[in-house]
């Protein structure tokens, strides 16, 4: 294959390389800003080089220097959502393969894409400020600059400086902290992380964090207010570590922690290597949504050992880490479950093409992602298409001890790589040589380039799946004279996981009357549940059906957290419902500000209120 083009990054990598990157910086909660230098050992990949281009976005660059002399550097014209290439011309030519170290003086925006802030008074304990950083897909750019690209791996070296009190964490190993010379009101905390890893996995936190240990590799860091909960949640990590390590080789970044966000962090979870991050929503009290850190764990091998080289190929990191999420749920907690959690992703992608329509484009597991905004893209389709194409290869190739001894060789071949679907797709073929011709009668051209819903269902085993499929059919079949024979017995004996399939299901279908939604919320008291992903679902319903008195319900809920899985639906459903569209607006401008920038903008663009 020749050079693949990455649409999201200015960066040419087939010129130069960076590999390691020294970042000295000075977090200012006053000016909301990161304001250090950033030193980049930069490769030539070819004769002759004497510049570089490096992504940036929103920042302010003051300096450069190569090996120590004044360099010039100038940005090129800024693009809408890529933000502006910087060019940096080097005083001497490089030879190919010689190195030089590129030092760059920056600041970031107080508008950073990257970066959230916070007051005290948006924390829990409501005495000190907080800041974390979210980069995927394409955000590190708006801290530092840098060879914004999954094509690109480096090592990196960082010393933050924070004020005294706080604590920094990052995506790297602890190496130590001392008072900072230059101000003794403030600490400098130094990280280390020595596996190659793309831009995207760069991450900070600094706030008022303590920590438990949960295992012997794992620590969970949260608020004082809510470390001990999150220590009871995911006291499974450990096991589901191992259990990952036995299905996918050796776990080799040293460290596994967690550590738990403000709620307006906008994903499940987010696997920056050494510190995965959650949101605080998974906090149901009964370990019962852990699923995500298993999802979070499996990145480890699937995304961040192995990685997509460019964002088309994004499914070949979430399809195989549900894939693994799941064989460790199967591992854990039995098969039934695995299987029972596949279907689940199946209704979840169907629900998906619904809102997204089944021509449109990026519903294809490889999409054209030319001048398209990489978070306006996001979905669950490389999610759930992605598993869905892996659960039928392992149903055509011999079963899940089969595939998994492909999964596990393929980790190996590709490990500290970036890889396209095409490298995915002949080692496929070579490992399972002596089933070619199984393989070729597997539509691939629908499978990786059509939109909509795969080509081929795979096989589910219904046994918990019979009980929600059931009592929803009841539901959707029931006249107003039926409602009265429903009582809260529906439910006995089924699990969260499967209230959460049961909504699911109705959430499919057209919607259901007021007078059905009522009818439940009598019998089964839903609006009593603390469990997010139940939650979200009852009140969509709710909303979908025209029941007012849910309104508020769904607003708070919209606005109590900011996880975009449950705040853009909420609002996209509130904002299609009359009674509720003028409030919903309204809301959103209200708590706007103090909304994660990214999920301000794409709900910004839902509610029609982009600017």
């Amino acid at each position: 294959m020749g050079v693949v083009v990455s649409y999201s990054s200015f960066s040419s990598p087939s010129c130069c390389l960076t590999r390691h990157l020294y970042l000295r910086c000075r977090v200012d909660f006053g000016a909301r800003a990161l304001r250090g230098t950033a030193a980049l050992t930069a490769r030539a990949e070819r004769e002759a080089l004497r510049c570089l281009v490096l992504d940036t976005k929103d920042l302010q660059i003051f300096k450069v220097t190569v090996n120590g002399q004044d360099a010039k550097f100038c940005f090129g014209p800024k693009h809408s959502f890529k933000g502006t290439p910087l060019e940096i011309t080097f005083p001497f030519e490089l030879r190919r393969g010689q190195e030089a170290i590129v030092e760059i003086s920056f600041e970031s925006s107080p508008t950073s894409s990257a970066l959230q802030w916070f007051t005290p008074e948006q924390t829990s304990g409501k005495k000190h400020p907080f800041l974390f950083s979210q980069c995927q897909a394409t955000h590190c750019r708006a801290i530092l600059p840098c060879q914004d690209t999954p094509a690109v791996k480096l090592t990196y070296y960082a010393e933050v400086s924070v004020p005294k009190e706080l604590v920094a964490l990052m995506s790297a190993h602890r190496v130590g902290e001392t008072p900072d010379p230059e101000d003794s009101s403030r600490k400098i905390y130094r990280f280390s992380q020595n596996v190659p890893i793309p831009c995207y996995l760069i991450a900070l936190v600094v706030g008022d964090l303590e920590s438990r240990e949960i295992g012997p590799r794992t620590l969970v860091w949260a608020e004082k207010e809510l470390v001990d909960k999150s220590a009871y949640e995911f006291a499974e990590t450990e096991a589901m570590l191992q259990t990952a390590e036995d299905l996918a080789g050796p776990y080799i970044w040293g460290q596994y922690d967690l550590l738990v966000l403000p709620p307006s962090f906008p994903y499940g979870g987010m696997e920056n290597p050494c510190l995965t991050f959650v949101t605080p929503t998974l906090l149901a009290g009964d370990r019962s949504l852990s699923s995500v850190i298993a999802h979070e764990i499996s990145h480890s091998w699937t995304g961040n050992l192995v990685t997509n080289k460019t964002w088309e190929h994004f499914w070949l990191n979430e399809g195989h880490t549900v894939y693994l999420e799941r064989r460790i749920g199967g591992r854990l907690f039995g098969e039934q479950l695995r299987q029972f959690q596949a279907l689940g992703g199946w209704r979840e992608l169907q629900n998906t093409i619904n809102t997204l329509g089944e021509t449109n484009p990026i519903t294809s597991l490889v999409p054209n992602l030319n001048e398209v905004d990489l978070d306006t893209a996001y979905s669950s389709v490389p999610y759930e298409k992605g598993f869905a194409l892996l659960f039928y290869l392992e149903q055509l190739l011999g079963g899940p001890d089969v595939f998994i001894g492909f999964l596990k060789m393929y980790i190996q071949q590709f490990a500290y790589k970036s890889i396209t679907t095409e490298d995915w797709k002949k080692f496929l073929y070579s490992y399972f040589k002596d089933k070619a011709d199984v393989l070729d009668r597997v539509d691939w051209n629908s499978w990786l380039h059509a939109p909509g819903m795969p080509p081929v269902k795979p096989a589910y085993d219904m046994t918990l799946a019979n009980a929600c499929v059931a009592l929803s059919q009841r539901w959707i079949k029931a006249k107003e004279s039926d409602l009265c024979s429903f009582t809260s017995a529906d439910l006995k004996g089924m699990s969260s996981h499967q209230l959460i399939e049961f909504l699911g299901l109705l959430l499919l279908e057209a919607p259901l009357s007021a007078s059905h939604v009522k009818r439940m919320q009598e019998v089964y008291n839903f609006n009593a549940v603390t469990n997010s992903e139940i939650r979200f679902r009852w009140l969509r319903l709710c909303i979908q059906a025209k029941w007012e008195e849910a309104i508020p319900l769904a607003l708070k809920m919209a606005t109590d957290q900011g996880r975009m899985k449950f705040t853009r639906p909420l609002f996209r459903d509130l904002y299609n419902f009359d009674k509720s569209r003028d409030l919903a607006v309204k809301t959103f401008l209200e708590h706007r500000a103090c909304m994660h920038p990214v999920t301000s903008m794409l709900v910004g663009k839902d509610l029609k209120q982009d600017q």
